[in-house]
């Protein structure tokens, strides 16, 4: 019962953590490690939530949640499925339930994140697919696809085997030539890093708990530290100043972004604060606040496991 109350407590702590880290200034200093303490939060509250759940009702075996599992296993095999609270079960009814609720959660994770990844797929091979009747190639704008749309659109479609950046027609009108390079330049870190899968996780999130308004926050909150990101390695190559007179023309003219891309702007006040972040950049965390970040994040993650195997 130790474990499943110390798995609890991790749960509701990653919660009051996520609201704190969102409403935190330092993660516009520092988004790399930022996002990855999103993860472990995620993550965390994930398998601490399951853990608990299961901790608690496999406490009669004392051997822990994987132990726990294992003995359960067992007994089913030898005695039949009894999960029923009968009088042969060696659980209680309200550890069954408690059971089937870390059985149910788990599969509405799995089934969340299995369905964001098949839809963002199949939408991404058909505009892939689209691009290739309507996209046309310029060769004064080298790495970029372009899209005959009046409006003014940049982003990105990552791919395992085809990845491309698209340019709309309308944003070839309104960038001069330094500040379409930044933007394309700022696409290429989507694709390079591979930002779309550290997103993924979250609209899974987002997808699996529809009416939980803070799933809703807590991805816009990852998205904005992933486009910081992609400007971070955008300004490495270009001006920070080109970069943000390019997504400020865009708040004025940008086209909706197509599922499953990661385009260079989202909502008008995401695009103010990335703006004034480039033009007016704060002190980037220390390397001993990185690595603080980085360590709290493994220990969280590595303490949260280590209770799956206690046996009390």
């Amino acid at each position: 019962m130790v474990s499943a109350a110390l798995l609890a407590a991790i749960a509701v702590g990653c919660f009051v953590a996520a609201a704190r880290l969102r409403r935190a200034s330092w993660p516009y200093r520092g988004p790399y490690e930022a996002v990855i303490a999103w993860q472990a939060l995620g993550l965390a509250w994930g398998v601490s939530t399951i853990g608990a759940l299961l901790a608690f009702g496999l406490s009669v075996y004392g051997q822990g949640v994987f132990g726990g599992l294992f003995a359960l296993v067992e007994d089913a095999s030898a005695h039949g499925l009894y999960l029923t609270g009968a009088a042969e079960s060696p659980l209680a009814p309200v550890q069954v339930a408690a059971i089937l609720v870390a059985i149910g959660l788990t599969l509405v994770l799995f089934c969340g994140l299995t369905a964001s990844f098949v839809q963002v797929v199949r939408t991404r091979r058909r505009h892939h697919d689209l691009l290739e009747l309507v996209g046309r190639d310029d060769p004064g704008v080298p790495g970029a696809r372009i899209l005959d749309h009046p409006a003014a659109a940049a982003y990105c479609l990552p791919g395992v085997l085809r990845s491309e950046v698209v340019i709309s027609a309308g944003a070839l009108k309104v960038l001069d030539e330094r500040e379409l390079a930044a933007v394309i330049a700022h696409e290429h870190a989507h694709l390079r890093q591979r930002h779309d899968l550290v997103l993924l996780p979250f609209s899974s999130l987002k997808r699996a708990f529809p009416r939980v308004r803070l799933m809703e926050g807590y991805y816009r909150t990852v998205a904005l530290l992933i486009e910081m990101c992609a400007d971070d390695q955008a300004r490495r190559e270009r001006s920070p100043k080109e970069l943000a007179t390019a997504l400020m023309r865009f708040g004025a003219n940008n086209a909706h972004t197509p599922i499953g891309a990661l385009a260079a702007t989202s909502e008008q006040t995401e695009v103010l604060a990335r703006v004034q972040r480039l033009l007016t950049p704060g002190r980037a965390l220390t390397r001993a606040q990185s690595a603080a970040v980085l360590c709290g994040a493994g220990l969280l993650m590595a303490v949260t496991l280590l209770l799956w195997h206690v046996p009390v």
